[in-house]
C-alpha cells in the first residue's frame, strides 16, 4: 500500500502529468482538496472508488481516512491543487505518515507561477534582465513569514517576484516594492490561470488598482521588468559562433565530435 501524493496542477483539468493521471486510476481511494481541484480530475478515478473531498476536514480527520485505507491494503492518490513543493500542507502529513509507517511517494505538478507565465506568454528570466525567480507570499492566517523574508528584501535582489496568496493585500505589496522596482515596473495579476474564467490584469505598480483584488482569493501577482522588456540581450545559447557539445564551432571546437 502506497499515498501517492500527486499534484493536480494549476485548475485545467489536462494540466496533469501522465504519471499523476495513471496513479488517479490506479488507486481504489482518492483524497482531493476539493476547494482547488478541478472536479474533471476525479473522471480518472476507476469504478467505485471512495473519492473524499477533504476540503472541510482537517488534519487528524484527512490522516484518519488514510491510515484506514492503509489497514485496508488500499492505495490512496492524495491531489493538491498546482505543485506539492510549495504551500501545500503537504510536510505535515508526510510528518505523519512517517510517524505511523505509511509508505508514500510524491509526484510533481504544474505550479501556478508556470501557469501564469505561460498565460501572459512571458518568459521569466531574460538575459541581461532578471535571472532569478523568486516565489514568496505575504503573511496570512494559516501561515507568517520568517523574519527577512520581506517583499522588500526580495524586491532589492531586482528578481522578477510571484507573490502568492496575496491578492487581497495588493495596496502593502505597491507600497513595498515600488521603492525598489520603481512605480513604472510592469505588474500582471492573473487569477485563476488555466481555468475557463480565467483573468489577466496588467499595469505598473504605479496604476495597479487594489480594488480588483477584493473579494478574490485565487490569483497569482508577478512583478519585475522581465514582465514588459524588449530590449533584451540573446542569449548565447543559439548564437552562431556558440561553441557547444551538440554544435560544435570552428576549427578546434570545445567539445570534437
Amino acid at each position: 500500500m502506497t499515498v501517492h501524493f500527486i499534484g493536480a496542477g494549476p485548475g485545467a483539468a489536462d494540466l496533469i502529468t501522465l504519471r499523476g493521471r495513471d496513479l488517479i486510476a490506479s488507486c481504489p481511494v482518492c483524497l482531493y482538496a476539493g476547494s482547488l481541484v478541478p472536479q474533471a480530475l476525479l473522471s480518472h478515478c476507476p469504478p467505485g472508488a471512495r473519492i473524499v473531498n477533504t476540503a472541510p476536514m482537517d488534519l487528524d480527520q484527512i490522516i484518519a481516512e488514510i491510515a484506514a485505507a492503509h489497514q485496508a491494503g488500499q492505495d490512496v492518490a492524495r491531489l493538491h491543487s498546482g505543485d506539492l513543493s510549495v504551500w501545500s500542507a503537504m510536510g505535515e502529513q508526510l510528518r505523519r505518515l512517517r510517524d505511523l509507517g505509511i509508505p508514500y511517494d510524491v509526484t510533481p505538478g504544474v505550479p501556478s507561477f508556470a501557469a501564469a507565465a505561460a498565460a501572459l506568454g512571458a518568459e521569466l528570466t531574460l538575459p541581461g534582465i532578471a535571472q532569478s525567480v523568486v516565489l514568496t507570499r505575504t503573511s496570512g492566517r494559516a501561515s507568517s513569514m520568517p523574519e527577512g523574508e520581506t517583499l522588500a528584501n526580495f524586491a532589492a535582489t531586482g528578481a522578477t517576484l510571484a507573490i502568492h496568496l496575496s491578492v487581497h493585500v495588493l495596496d502593502r505589496v505597491q507600497a513595498e516594492l515600488a521603492p525598489h522596482y520603481g512605480a513604472d515596473c510592469p505588474v500582471a495579476v492573473v487569477f485563476r490561470a488555466s481555468w475557463p474564467d480565467q483573468r489577466i490584469h496588467r499595469a505598473t505598480l504605479a496604476t495597479l488598482d487594489p480594488a480588483i483584488g477584493a473579494g478574490e482569493r485565487t490569483a497569482l501577482i508577478l512583478v519585475g521588468r522581465a514582465l514588459a522588456a524588449e530590449g533584451f540581450d540573446e542569449s548565447r545559447l543559439y548564437a552562431g559562433d556558440y561553441d557547444r557539445r551538440f554544435r560544435p564551432v570552428g576549427t578546434a571546437p570545445r567539445f570534437p565530435e
